[in-house]
């Protein structure tokens, strides 16, 4: 299959096109300079210049494709809506898979899937519109698809490297919001990518959680991290008021405490995440 990859150069698009490659799919990705079209070059996919703000770039190479994968992060709900509505228009009946994510479910009171109710904080509250949009394309003959990743770790591990990892070693120990009690849902990277793949062949207006189903505490994550890093599992509790002050917005969504099933993915796609020992992966970096 022909497939049009956004975001092909970052963490998980690099994954991703890695994934779609080894199954035999045909790989175009956009590439906003040389090192990003270099970086897609090396995965075996074709580079198409251009960024999210190129409309007309995404919706010819859309057209060209029989599936899209949007993987890249657009800096505003409105400009990905659009960048959405030119993949759906160029890429017609065929599958248009959009990245999502699962904090956009709040707080989740034990384990839920995607039947839950939205209660997102801030940072993710602009999802809720662009999804909708997106999904109501399978009412009118297109094949739109929504991944929700979980908080993605293995490899680069971009956001617990930024706010764990990095600071961690500043301060000798990492951080941990509150008490710790709260559960991350977690996805290995290469999980994920399989999700991706696996989501090609999925019915028009699904929608799947993209988690590995093992959902640890953040003071558990805070202590691999810390053995990882070289800190002999040293950790320091930070309140809700000091992690927004530290990390921005993204405080309040890695304070939720979210646990969820794949179950859903398995059971209509045939997916299974193998990487089921996050613990054990993020101790040895």
């Amino acid at each position: 299959m022909k497939v049009f990859v956004t975001g092909g150069s970052g963490y998980i698009g690099k994954a991703t096109i890695a994934a779609l490659i080894r199954h035999g799919h045909a790989v175009e990705a956009v590439a906003r300079s040389e090192g990003s079209a270099a970086a897609v070059r090396a995965l075996g996919a074709a580079p198409v210049i251009g960024d999210l703000g190129d409309l007309g770039v995404l919706n010819a190479a859309a057209a060209r494709a029989e599936a899209v994968v949007h993987l890249a992060q657009a800096d505003s709900g409105e400009a990905d809506l659009a960048a959405a509505t030119a993949m759906q228009d160029g890429v017609g009946t065929g599958t248009y898979i959009h990245t999502g994510g699962t904090w956009v479910y709040g707080d989740t009171d034990g384990v839920v899937d995607e039947t839950a109710a939205w209660n997102p904080p801030a940072i993710v509250a602009w999802r809720r519109p662009v999804e909708e949009a997106v999904l109501q394309r399978a009412q009118h003959g297109g094949r739109p698809v929504v991944v929700q990743p979980g908080l993605l770790y293995g490899g680069e591990n971009r956001l617990i490297d930024l706010f764990y990892t990095g600071p961690g070693k500043q301060a000798g120990a990492v951080p941990y919001i509150g008490d710790g009690g709260n559960h991350w849902a977690l996805i290995h990277i290469d999980d994920a990518a399989e999700l991706y793949v696996a989501a090609l062949g999925a019915k028009a207006g699904s929608v799947y959680a993209g988690v590995g189903g093992v959902n640890p505490t953040a003071k558990e994550v805070a202590v691999a991290v810390s053995r990882a890093a070289g800190l002999d599992g040293k950790t320091i509790s930070i309140s809700l008021a000091q992690a927004r002050q530290r990390m921005g917005p993204v405080a309040d969504a890695f304070a939720l405490d979210q646990q969820l099933t794949p179950a859903r993915a398995r059971t209509e796609l045939g997916w299974s995440p193998l990487h089921t020992d996050p613990l054990a992966v993020l101790a040895h970096g």
